[in-house]
């Protein structure tokens, strides 16, 4: 059996092929490109059952990733990440069959090193020397971290505002690391001037086509870790919308495989209140959003007031009857401290946020008594550290702790 079953790159909007086995960014259209793996022939030589004995990790499902030679792989043991149930927030609002996927134990602390993994190993397989980015923090702390290891050269571009935690990972890997005095928007537009003066590979967001791949190895470890069914609802806190895209790419592919039946789960994107471009074109019923001005949330890692890949986003919560939905800042640190102090659990803003969602959900009834519901917590809640501010008690005036 081959090591991976990659077959072609598709123009997400056009559908014409482009050639896997040369380094390639955008299509003819500006569109992200999605890689296409031979379904027929993985149909016939795979099964659920060839997984049993593999490595706890995202790279057990190989065949379906698009790296073709596994000395290549760049690994620090990402993915196969808990889910967990969390039965005393569920019972508390509303949804006792709530879990958590938790993302916040995997290397560098974020579901980006994922797509870290895989978009690097396959740049190294490649060719590519040199990539550059722009972010909002943990991508591009994953991905200087995962280049140091691949060997390659990176070039980091990110708000002043961006996390320290963050700032610090991606400069002591050895990175480029400059900062913007605006939003990853900004970030953005300094690191296409860069990749055209200076010939860097372009590793923005759905700018090239493999960081994808490793988010929806989230999709394909739900699915296994429920037994080869699938919940009722995932919630996915939503900036770029790769990890959502992904998960339902992953999904799909494993309907065409046959190893999961039935309607797929509704995707929701959580967004911000104060940064809801995707909720906004989703409540008119648009394809694509507009440019979210002034944007502004303390889960900054969904602070994105466009997305490349929103018409993606939009699509797969459309074809799964899911929504959009916005919440505030105040619901969010709730959240981290509802998740803390009852499942133990210190989640990120970002999670929190879908937290949040959850429980306006099952208020509205959108979510139904008796849903299987799954949230990602996409990171660590410790590499936020100005998220939330809390005021230890004071011992007595003689030193004493207070009865």
């Amino acid at each position: 059996m081959p090591y991976s079953y990659l077959s072609h790159l598709r123009c997400s909007k056009t559908g014409e092929i482009h050639d896997a086995d040369q380094p390639q960014q955008l299509s003819r259209v500006g569109a992200p490109l999605l890689a296409s793996y031979d379904l027929e022939a993985l149909k016939q030589d795979w099964r659920p059952a060839d997984l049993l004995g593999r490595p706890a990790s995202l790279w057990r499902y190989h065949e379906l990733l698009p790296v073709r030679d596994p000395a290549q792989v760049v690994t620090l043991g990402e993915g196969f990440t808990p889910l967990l149930p969390l039965p005393k927030l569920g019972k508390q609002i509303g949804i006792p069959d709530l879990w958590m996927k938790d993302e916040s134990i995997i290397p560098t602390g974020s579901f980006k090193a994922r797509g870290a993994a895989v978009g690097l190993s396959r740049a190294r397989e490649l060719g590519i020397a040199h990539f550059a980015m722009p972010t909002n923090g943990n991508a591009g702390a994953a991905w200087a971290l995962y280049g140091a290891r691949a060997g390659l050269r990176s070039t980091i571009v990110m708000p002043q505002a961006a996390p320290a935690i963050t700032r610090l990972e991606t400069s002591l890997a050895g990175a480029r690391l400059y900062l913007v005095d605006g939003l990853i928007s900004d970030a953005g537009r300094q690191v296409a001037q860069a990749v055209a003066e200076q010939s860097l590979f372009d590793a923005s967001t759905l700018k090239e086509p493999y960081r994808i791949e490793g988010k929806k190895t989230m999709g394909l470890e739900i699915a296994e870790q429920f037994g080869w069914t699938l919940p009722d609802v995932i919630l996915y806190p939503t900036g770029g919308g790769v990890g959502l895209i992904g998960i339902y790419k992953a999904l799909r592919e494993l309907q065409e495989l046959g190893w999961v039946k039935g309607d797929l789960p509704r995707l929701v994107a959580v967004q911000s209140s104060g940064c809801a471009p995707i909720v906004q074109a989703w409540q008119q019923g648009a394809s694509e959003s507009t440019f979210w001005p002034d944007s502004q949330t303390l889960a900054f890692g969904i602070n994105v007031p466009k997305a490349l890949g929103d018409f993606l986003v939009l699509d797969a919560l459309y074809s799964t009857d899911g929504c959009a939905i916005a919440v505030d800042d105040r619901a969010i640190q709730s959240e981290i401290r509802q998740l803390a102090s009852q499942e133990g659990s210190f989640v990120c803003p970002e999670g929190a946020a879908a937290f949040a969602a959850a429980r306006q959900l099952r208020e509205s009834g959108w979510i139904k008594e008796g849903e299987r519901v799954v949230v990602l917590n996409t990171g660590a809640g410790i590499k936020y550290p100005d998220a939330i501010t809390v005021v230890p008690q004071r011992l007595r005036r003689d030193g004493r702790i207070p009865a």
